[in-house]
């Protein structure tokens, strides 16, 4: 599918908000049901929560090779938009939700353009960044970014998980895989050039997670934001 596809998305949602669900064990402290009346874009596997959680994505985004190739399956079956890394259309394929976008490695790069690809920048949020401003939002709002983990090795580190996962919501996600140690210090060079973008644009990033450990972006309590009491 040519990228040239992705224009359909530019600026679709102008002066919106939207809500970034990143996959920290935090969403297990939050009541998720305000998310079925919000624009939710979710991240890598946070298809094994929907049920518990309530609420259903209207956008994913997935950049990392391992996560998309155990991800195969339930990807294929998901009724959102999907932007994946186009390394592993050989696993899912282009269709009519299913859209492959480039990943570009250059440092501390956010790309305005997405038809050009998206830089990483070490964590998938980034990626999903720069899709979310291309679509136009003028707010984003995240949670579930709780941006500290537990592994024995170097970031980066192409690691074996041992038991259940303590580092995201489900137990499961990364059971008896592969994953990729994170490397916090790059994500947040990553989190501030999208910061410093947003808010040259009049845009803005609002960090939401519950006892969340990044310190980037401005906090707010998800339950004020939204209403909840």
């Amino acid at each position: 599918m040519s990228a040239s596809l992705l224009t359909m998305f530019k600026d679709l949602h102008r002066g919106e908000r939207c809500v970034l669900v990143c996959n920290g064990p935090s969403l297990n402290r939050m009541d998720l049901g305000f998310l079925r009346d919000e624009i939710v874009f979710g991240l890598n596997k946070i298809y094994l929560g929907l049920e518990k959680f309530g609420f259903y994505p209207r956008y994913l985004t997935a950049v990392n090779d391992k996560v998309i190739r155990q991800s195969a399956e339930a990807y294929r079956q998901m009724s959102c938009v999907k932007f994946l890394c186009e390394s592993c259309a050989d696993v899912v394929p282009a269709d009519a939700l299913t859209f492959h976008i480039r990943t570009i490695g250059l440092p501390e790069r956010f790309y305005r353009d997405i038809t050009e690809g998206v830089r990483g920048g070490h964590t998938v949020t980034h990626a999903a960044f720069q899709i979310i401003r291309y679509m136009g939002f003028s707010e984003v709002v995240v949670i579930g970014m709780d941006h500290r983990f537990e592994y024995t090795g170097r970031p980066n580190q192409e690691l074996q998980m041992q038991g259940g996962d303590p580092n995201h919501f489900s137990a499961d996600y990364f059971r008896g895989q592969k994953w990729d140690a994170p490397n916090l210090a790059e994500s947040e060079v990553s989190y501030r050039v999208a910061r410093r973008i947003f808010e040259e644009e009049g845009r803005r990033i609002i960090d939401a997670t519950v006892d969340g450990a990044c310190d980037i972006f401005p906090k707010a309590d998800y339950r004020k934001l939204f209403g909840l009491g």
